[in-house]
């Protein structure tokens, strides 16, 4: 990520590439053909790729004009959480004259089709998911102005990253779920390679750690009911100690558990309790309603946006992970003695 006088410029690109800067605009602006050879041009690509270049995206768009179009990149919408990411980014981007044209990656993660014959040239600048991360070089989109959702502000791709608190959310499961004195866990994990699932596998691991005595056992499955489930019914019906709590990253994992539960004859929260992560509608429809944390999918698009328009006009993103809270219902309670 590039900060202030350090930022490269086209004559920094021009200079690696050995080539004049009305060059590097030409490759840049994909105005190159037939007026400069597909090796210099490839030759410019990379010196820009290596040198981290972005161009000045203020004075491409006075000589541009500006489509005034973002694109949202999530994965596929199968929960009402994106459908809120999308409400806020939509919100904040109508009240600056863009509009936001939403493209679900159709598997929800992996390689997705270009939306746009050249979405550069279509679009003004990228907000993406980490689960979604791969769709992105398919579409070109991470050479675009972008800001990436839910991932690894170290190692991200994007000019900016807003983050959830989801550490601190975890943190707040394990206090509760330690504090009603459980001590043998199951984590039912996501099997998404995404960086926000790791976030969560590390902290509980961490946070379980530090409190003697307890035990953690994790399984992975795809988030799908069903999927969920059976890696549940496997897990609880192994030999040994049976786990007395089930931290589920997500609602929908939560919801299989407690069909696992039901199938093996086991009460929910007397025997077994469950939280989720999410708060989707299906937190209150499953009974007893769902322990789990309440995360502001509409603000999450919000500050989305407002880092995209920072980055557009060169200033800096606003700071700090948007806090997360810990809803407490009927799924948690004291593990019972047997």
């Amino acid at each position: 990520m590039a900060h202030g006088s350090t930022r490269p410029t086209s004559r920094d690109v021009a200079q690696a590439a050995g080539v004049s800067q009305a060059a590097v605009s030409l490759v840049l602006g994909d105005k190159w053909r037939g007026r400069v050879s597909a090796t210099t041009a490839e030759r410019v690509r990379q010196a820009a790729r290596e040198l981290g270049y972005r161009p000045n995206l203020a004075a491409r768009n006075l000589r541009l004009g500006r489509t005034r179009t973002v694109l949202l990149v999530v994965p596929a919408l199968t929960t009402e959480f994106f459908a809120g990411v999308y409400t806020g980014a939509a919100r904040i981007a109508a009240q600056h004259g863009f509009g936001v044209v939403l493209y679900p990656s159709p598997e929800g993660i992996g390689p997705a089709r270009d939306p746009f014959a050249s979405a550069q040239a279509a679009l003004d600048g990228v907000i993406a998911s980490s689960m979604a991360a791969d769709a992105l070089t398919a579409i070109r989109g991470d050479q675009l102005p972008l800001v990436m959702l839910d991932s690894d502000p170290t190692g991200s791709l994007g000019a900016a990253t807003v983050n959830l608190d989801i550490t601190d959310g975890i943190r707040q499961v394990t206090d509760h779920l330690l504090s009603l004195g459980h001590r043998r866990f199951l984590h039912l994990a996501a099997d998404v390679p995404s960086w926000t699932f790791d976030a969560r596998a590390r902290e509980l691991a961490t946070r379980l750690g530090d409190t003697p005595g307890t035990s953690l056992l994790t399984v992975r499955a795809p988030i799908a009911i069903e999927d969920a489930r059976t890696a549940t019914e496997t897990a609880l019906a192994a030999q040994g100690p049976r786990p007395t709590a089930i931290v589920c990253d997500d609602d929908k994992l939560a919801a299989g558990a407690y069909k696992a539960a039901r199938r093996l004859g086991l009460r929910i929260p007397d025997d077994l309790s469950i939280t989720g992560l999410d708060d989707l509608a299906l937190a209150t429809a499953i009974d007893p309603e769902l322990t789990t944390v309440r995360l502001d999918a509409e603000l999450f698009g919000e500050r989305g946006m407002q880092a995209l328009l920072a980055v557009l006009e060169g200033r800096e993103p606003e700071e700090g992970d948007i806090p997360v809270e810990l809803v407490v219902r009927g799924s948690t309670a004291p593990p019972s003695t047997v």
